[in-house]
């Protein structure tokens, strides 16, 4: 096959594999991003997340985690729920910690499509990736044509909003590379104005040791700083606010998604009673069990200031 042929092969399998989008980009050194990077972990934006600041040379060169890479192809995951769960409640859980821990359902995907590729076309180097690794993958889907990366750095989509989490192989072959996404943010700053704690220093740079999300899941501290007392929100596991304010995502669309579905009971717990029990049967596979029970009763004291 030639490299548009083969493109358009990997694309095809990954739309019958559930991604949301998939789009392919050059392997290079991400000399942009570099200076970023560097100037974001200089000011400590990176708060107690340590490891930021480790693998600096890999996060800026996938030829470091793969040998003799050419091509990045990422994807999309859609977790954009039906309905918001707690949007009336007066504790709230990030949409994207509903079902399962996306991590398990990426990379099984991944690893699927590049069985498919090796089928096509013989033996190859590749990895998959998610979050969890170093790769930049915001930086990675936008040249890909994925979205651009919005004022409250998150990728987003003029067709797609951003709730969806993003994936990547890192792969040895030369393949056809999409055009990069423009930005599309233009004058609107409803992310910058609505974040409670101020944690969008500016466009496309967030302090992660003012962000909500950092605070209910990265920081593992017996207690959260007191000068974010009546600042969260109600916000117990991570924080959608400036996800929810943002104009693209009225075009966000409900996933398919079965690992995504939540607990049946889970917009029913009353979570200020929650026992070890209770928490172990919501979030047995979820993202959530990162804070583990003590690290989600520690925010909800904190959230109702009771800490």
């Amino acid at each position: 096959m030639t490299k548009a042929e083969l493109s358009s092969f990997v694309k095809s399998h990954a739309d019958r594999l559930g991604f949301l989008s998939c789009g392919i980009s050059k392997v290079v050194f991400l000399e942009k991003e570099a200076s970023h990077l560097e100037n974001w972990l200089n000011n400590n934006y990176n708060g107690k997340m340590a490891y930021m600041a480790n693998h600096f040379d890999k996060r800026l060169n996938p030829a470091l985690l793969v040998d003799d890479a050419k091509s990045v192809i990422s994807v999309l995951v859609n977790y954009f729920p039906e309905k918001d769960l707690f949007e009336d409640k007066e504790l709230k859980l990030s949409k994207y910690a509903y079902g399962k821990d996306y991590h398990q359902v990426i990379r099984k995907n991944l690893n699927e499509l590049i069985e498919i590729i090796k089928e096509e076309v013989g033996d190859v180097n590749a990895r998959c990736f998610t979050d969890s690794a170093p790769v930049l993958d915001k930086a990675w889907a936008e040249r890909a044509g994925l979205g651009w990366i919005g004022k409250n750095a998150n990728l987003i989509s003029t067709q797609k909003g951003s709730f969806f989490f993003i994936g990547e192989i890192i792969i040895d072959l030369e393949l056809e590379y999409d055009e990069p996404a423009t930005d599309h943010c233009g004058t609107c700053t409803k992310c910058i104005e609505a974040c409670p704690t101020e944690a969008i220093i500016k466009p496309q740079v967030v302090d992660g040791s003012k962000c909500i999300s950092y605070l209910t899941i990265e920081l593992k501290d017996e207690l959260i700083p007191q000068k974010f007392e009546d600042q969260m929100k109600g916000w117990m596991f991570g924080c959608d606010i400036c996800q929810d304010i943002c104009p693209w995502n009225r075009f966000s669309v409900p996933h398919n998604q079965e690992s995504f579905l939540p607990h049946p009971d889970l917009s029913q717990t009353d979570f200020t009673e929650l026992s070890k029990e209770t928490f172990n049967l919501l979030f047995q596979k979820s993202a959530v069990k990162r804070t583990k029970f003590e690290g989600l009763k520690r925010n909800i004291k904190f959230v109702q200031n009771k800490a």
